[in-house]
């Protein structure tokens, strides 16, 4: 399923216009960008607490495991806590494309996850009455909640491949 971006989008619009040149212009995704054309195929897909596909909806971390699942054959946690606890961690300044960058929304660390794009933005399925959407980490209200980031590391992505 192939997301369209739409006019009342226009950020959504934006970003996949940079990754479809960025596409053309590398031969062939790197990892990191693989897993952020995947989480771009599911911008406007409907929060769903709990769901963890296109077809039901997504929570953030379903939105984050199943990016990274079809992308990177990598099984995730399925909480944003427990994810947190994956990959290496990256200061804020070094963040690259397909990072996970983790919020306090609910009062505890790590209550809410996103996929780093660059240019300070992230695309996440934010809550209910929400859809997966890209935003900007530079805004208050995510500035204040920041909580850190992690890469997931080519030795978490080759285990998996060989438990495959």
């Amino acid at each position: 399923m192939e997301w369209v971006a739409t006019a009342d989008d226009p950020i959504g619009m934006l970003v996949v216009q940079k990754f479809k040149r960025e596409r053309q212009t590398h031969s062939g995704v790197s990892s990191d960008n693989a897993m952020v054309s995947e989480a771009l195929n599911y911008l406007g897909i409907r929060y769903r607490f709990g769901g963890s596909s296109p077809d039901t909806g997504f929570d953030c971390s379903g939105l984050v495991a199943y990016s990274a699942e079809r992308s990177l054959g990598l099984k995730l946690p399925r909480n944003a806590a427990e994810i947190a606890q994956q990959g290496i961690s990256v200061a804020k300044n070094e963040l690259k494309a397909g990072d996970l960058v983790f919020f306090n929304t609910m009062g505890r660390r790590y209550s809410h996850v996103g996929i780093y794009l660059g240019d300070d933005r992230f695309v996440h399925s934010p809550s209910a009455g929400g859809v997966v959407r890209v935003e900007n980490m530079t805004m208050a209200y995510w500035t204040k909640r920041y909580n850190g980031a992690r890469r997931l590391d080519n030795s978490l992505m080759a285990s998996a491949r060989a438990a495959n």
